[in-house]
């Protein structure tokens, strides 16, 4: 049998901008290579705090190649460690998530840890009087609360949790006070779906970016907010907010009314969607009466995790309100990206995708994002 040769096609016209090739997306090197630059480099979002909700509580997360687990201190305060017994290396929590009464104990030799991380006690700790507790206590990670979920960077040296994640909401919204008129940290969780996606993380970074596909597969969407029909609205740069349909009530499934907006949404953000990319693996979507946060977890080359939360005012939830006309709305959106995704995940191994594909004008800021990573490598592979 014989097939056509690919190569590159010369030149590309003003038009288009070339994508990243195909191998970025399916080599597990190149994957290994973004574990180290971005996910064991830079902040995520791993944690919602109001879920570890006394102390003992703690949730177990895979940042990178590490597993970290998060737990609230008897004090009331969040910490963050390495989820490895210091003694022979077993993972000290294997659950993922529960509650401990009062300390952290290693299943295998029973190394025990307090909430701050010090080693305790152990077996036969008593006749080894030269062990520091200090020393070989749990591996502590860096945290930071923002819009009420835990950030961790797994960095000796984290980069500003300023200039890195609050600087995007500033740099998408404009005004840097816009997303605290949500009180995201105050919010209730209405909703959680996880997705187990069986693409690429960038693939989803970059559906979200764009909104060239939103006539294609987003009809409800597309019918609240009439603009993301026109296929040039992009969804990574909505930072004017992008305005309800007329006759549109709420965002909603079926564009009726939802719940009252929120207290300190203004009337300049009434009745507008807001959407914000916090690298590498956040979104952020802000509506008048409520606010969605996905986090993603890449897990390998071709499996990301995404767990995604709908907030809502904690009067609302604690009523026993009916959501499911707002969660359905971006529940099909979500479930609709992921499939295009998905679907586009065989062929970044394709001979036709060897050397990329390409962008039009209104999804050329994606090759920012590419920019971005490119740099990401480059300055992890020189360190």
């Amino acid at each position: 049998m014989t097939t056509t040769p690919i190569s590159p096609a010369g030149p590309l016209p003003p038009s288009l901008v070339a994508t990243l090739p195909g191998a970025y997306y399916t080599d597990p090197e190149i994957f290994r290579r973004e574990q180290a630059a971005l996910f064991e480099s830079m902040w995520m979002c791993v944690v919602r705090a109001a879920d570890l909700d006394r102390p003992g509580a703690y949730r177990t997360v895979q940042v990178g190649r590490e597993s970290v687990v998060v737990t609230r201190t008897r004090a009331g305060e969040l910490r963050a460690f390495l989820n490895v017994c210091r003694h022979r290396g077993a993972r000290l929590c294997v659950e993922e998530s529960g509650q401990v009464r009062r300390n952290l104990q290693c299943p295998y030799h029973a190394w025990t840890y307090d909430l701050e991380g010090r080693l305790i006690a152990a077996p036969n700790l008593v006749r080894m009087p030269d062990v520091d507790r200090e020393r070989y206590g749990l591996v502590k990670v860096a945290l930071r609360e923002w819009l009420g979920y835990a950030w961790v960077c797994l960095s000796d040296e984290p980069p500003s949790f300023e200039d890195t994640v609050v600087h995007a909401a500033v740099e998408r919204l404009g005004d840097p006070a816009a997303i605290e008129h949500y009180g995201t940290e105050r919010l209730a969780l209405g909703k959680r779906v996880t997705y187990d996606v069986r693409a690429n993380w960038k693939l989803i970074v970059e559906n979200f970016m764009e909104c060239y596909h939103c006539a294609t597969i987003h009809p409800e969407l597309t019918e609240v907010l009439p603009e993301f029909a026109e296929g040039y609205a992009a969804q990574y740069y909505v930072g004017h907010g992008a305005e309800f349909g007329t006759g549109v009530e709420g965002f909603t499934v079926d564009g009726s009314a939802g719940f009252g907006k929120l207290p300190e949404v203004s009337a300049e953000q009434d009745r507008r969607y807001y959407a914000i990319t916090v690298k590498p693996t956040v979104f952020v979507n802000l509506v008048p009466d409520h606010v969605i946060l996905h986090r993603m977890f890449p897990l390998a080359e071709d499996r990301t995790v995404v767990e995604c939360d709908w907030l809502y005012a904690p009067e609302v939830v604690a009523s026993g309100a009916d959501v499911s006309k707002s969660v359905e709305l971006f529940h099909r959106v979500n479930e609709q990206d992921f499939a295009a995704c998905e679907r586009t995940q065989p062929a970044m191994s394709s001979r036709a995708y060897r050397s990329g594909g390409v962008l039009v004008p209104s999804e050329h800021h994606i090759g920012g994002f590419h920019a971005w990573l490119l740099a990401a490598l480059d300055a992890n592979s020189r360190d």
